[in-house]
């Protein structure tokens, strides 16, 4: 590699380089190093004021922009196909008013010109729970979205839960569907000031399409706030402004690119059944972007500043300081103000956290300087690949070098920002969770969700979360991974009681935990920790208990806000108040013919005369258990118990010596169950 063009003064550097460009899945990417940094500047989306409520239209559509990518040869822009909200990504920041409600129609305009739906920017892995299952016809019917309020306390059929998705024209609506076609979402807004986001929520293509631009901000004002700017003690816009912050990588043209095959380690072979295209288990970007621009730089006065921090990332966790040794001054997380302010050095925010900060530019030995906002944090974190300080050690620029304008009194920040927290308390027992990470049919990595009484759950199996409606709950997650996992739960608001190490004995097969027993002193929330949050950090080998109050019926979910392990398989539905069977049922039902479909089960005849013949492909060697009952639930015969190898199995059962009838054949698969009904007719 020769350097050809260094520019470098104490405000912006531009390295470019002549070399051969990376390639990964055959695509020629877009090296980062070759990018202008701190030279484009930061934008800010436009703004919805709905603070007086109304009905909007917000439309989901493709269109090019510019993210501040070069061609390394020729200097000319690369504009990049995205997705966004009204045309812009990010999406416009809807300014909404506490208890001023607001409905939104979201619209699916993924269509070409001629009003056909538009293929995905980015490759599906159909071989994971998805909006289409196995239809093979799901191109014609478009791409499915939902919007998700994340943050907001909204009625379970606004939510934007996984199943509510649709597709352009509404030509195909997910099982869960209840409103947007022709009743809009609806917002009560019945919350304190906070900075809350919108995304897309669509079952298992969130992380892509969300990656493809669709996320914004969604801000809560009420009168506390509105007072604090008003007599000066918070900043106001222009000086008030949110930074989402997202990684992405890019092919040589500008395109964005999503990896998508399974990667080799040196010696190892290539498994010839892994999905292609396939998900992987995290994804770091190369290239930060700040509000859909590389690397931007901002041009601050010598004044305060108020910054609503979002880590809009699918996995990428950033542990942030300022090259000035400036310290944050943290007023806010995820769910509205803190009590007091909090000054710190160094500042963690997770995919899905928020952190409303103030920067304080007025020391006159800033002035002039430019001032980098810098990342330290592994990938994955805590314990990954250390960041490189040329790329993803960077996130933007501040340019102190803006005359102070008078027409905006200076601020200067309270002791107290709000009245007390009180803490939640509950007489309930703690529902007791675990992290855990398997393999899936595929050997491929799962981290999944469950229960200390029953190990891991997929996303399809029973509710075993169902809260009665206004009770307060704790929640004890024991995170038995490796990673921190960002755990959002929908619907709540929650506050930490406290972290603490554990050791147990740990069932390899299902995750299951026994002999739990907790190890040192526990770890209760610092300043920056005792607000309202729907997002916390929980950290491996550790037990976070977190309590919230559950004071919506229905159906949510709760989910690690690292995107792909959402979508593989780390969500979970949880129920509030009396659940409706047809709910629990449908799950099994959807969980029933996923586990069919991927073991392309056949029953051989069925109604059958004598004998009948289970086949099914098993993708590795598992425990099989085959058993018949008759509809009383009485076992008539044990057909078989014992392993098998991967492969196509058949298993034959003898009819000759029981009655005509209908009975149930119970296939156990590593503890998997299915049941298919037979229909004996000799």
């Amino acid at each position: 590699m020769r350097k050809i063009f260094t520019s470098i003064n104490s405000w912006t550097f531009i390295l470019i380089f002549t070399f051969l460009s990376p390639t990964i899945n055959g695509q020629s990417l877009l090296d980062p190093k070759t990018q202008p940094q701190f030279v484009n500047p930061l934008p800010v989306p436009a703004a919805i004021n709905a603070s007086n409520g109304g009905t909007f239209t917000i439309g989901i559509s493709q269109f090019d922009q510019w993210l501040g990518l070069i061609d390394p040869t020729t200097k000319q822009h690369l504009n990049t196909t995205v997705w966004g909200y009204n045309g812009s990504y990010p999406g416009p920041t809807i300014v909404a008013k506490k208890d001023v409600p607001i409905s939104v129609f979201w619209r699916n305009n993924l269509v070409n010109a001629s009003n056909q739906p538009l293929p995905h920017l980015l490759p599906i892995d159909r071989s994971i729970d998805w909006a289409f299952g196995n239809d093979p016809a799901w191109e014609s019917y478009g791409v499915p979205v939902v919007t998700h309020v994340h943050g907001g306390h909204s009625e379970s059929a606004s939510d934007g839960l996984p199943d509510q998705w649709f597709t352009p024209n509404y030509a195909r609506k997910g099982s869960g569907f209840i409103k947007g076609d022709i009743e809009p979402f609806y917002y009560h807004n019945d919350q304190e000031a906070a900075t809350i986001w919108y995304h897309d929520h669509a079952l298992g293509v969130t992380r892509l399409n969300v990656y493809a631009g669709l996320a914004g901000y969604y801000i809560i004002t009420d009168d506390n706030e509105i007072n604090l700017q008003t007599t000066g003690k918070l900043p106001v816009a222009p000086y008030d402004m949110g930074l989402a912050i997202q990684d992405r990588m890019f092919t040589s043209t500008g395109q964005l690119f999503y990896p998508s095959e399974a990667e080799v380690g040196e010696g190892e072979e290539e498994e010839d059944d892994v999905p292609e295209p396939t998900i992987l288990p995290e994804m770091f970007g190369d290239f930060i972007l700040v509000n859909g621009m590389t690397w931007p730089v901002l041009d601050v006065e010598p004044r305060q500043y108020r910054f609503r921090m979002l880590n809009g990332s699918d996995s990428r966790f950033y542990n942030l300081s300022l090259s000035s040794g400036q310290q944050f001054i943290q007023i806010g997380s995820d769910q509205g103000l803190l009590y007091s302010p909090f000054a710190m050095n160094q500042m963690l925010i997770a995919p899905g956290e928020r952190k409303d900060i103030i920067l304080d530019f007025s020391d006159p030995a800033l002035w002039g300087q430019t001032i980098i906002l810098k990342n330290n944090a592994k990938a994955p974190f805590p314990k990954g690949d250390v960041v490189d300080p040329r790329t993803t050690g960077r996130i933007m620029a501040f340019r102190v070098n803006k005359t102070l304008d008078a027409n905006y009194p200076l601020t200067s920040l309270p002791a107290t920002l709000r009245s007390p927290i009180v803490p939640l308390h509950t007489e309930l027992a703690p529902r007791k969770l675990i992290l855990f990470e398997a393999e899936d049919e595929y050997g491929r990595l799962m981290p999944i969700l469950g229960t200390v009484e029953d190990g891991m759950l997929g996303f399809r199996e029973e509710v075993t979360e169902n809260p009665a409606l206004n009770s307060t709950e704790i929640w004890e997650l024991y995170n038995e991974t490796e990673d921190a996992h960002p755990i959002h739960l929908h619907l709540v608001t929650m506050q930490m009681i406290s972290r603490q190490k554990f050791v147990a004995r740990i069932n390899e097969e299902n995750g299951k935990p026994t002999n739990i027993r907790l190890v040192g002193q526990p770890k209760y929330p610092g300043p920056d920790e005792q607000g309202w949050k729907d997002t916390w950090v929980m950290n491996p080998g550790e037990v976070t208990k977190v309590i919230a109050k559950f004071d919506r019926p229905g159906l949510y979910v709760w989910h690690c806000h690292i995107l792909s392990h959402e979508e593989h398989d780390m969500m979970r539905p949880f129920f509030v108040g009396e659940m409706d069977n047809a709910i629990v049922n449908r799950a099994v039902e959807i969980n029933r013919e996923k586990a069919e479909a991927q073991l392309q089960l056949k029953v051989m005849p069925n109604p059958f005369s004598n004998y009948v013949i289970i086949q099914l492909n098993l993708p590795a060697t598992k425990k099989i258990s085959i058993n018949l009952y008759d509809t009383k639930g009485s076992l008539v015969k044990k057909i078989y118990e014992g392993e098998k190898p991967g492969g196509l199995q058949r298993f034959s059962i003898d009819g000759s010596n029981i009655t005509n009838g209908v009975y149930f054949c119970e296939i156990l698969i590593n503890e998997q169950r299915i049941l298919r009904k037979l229909v004996l007719q000799k």
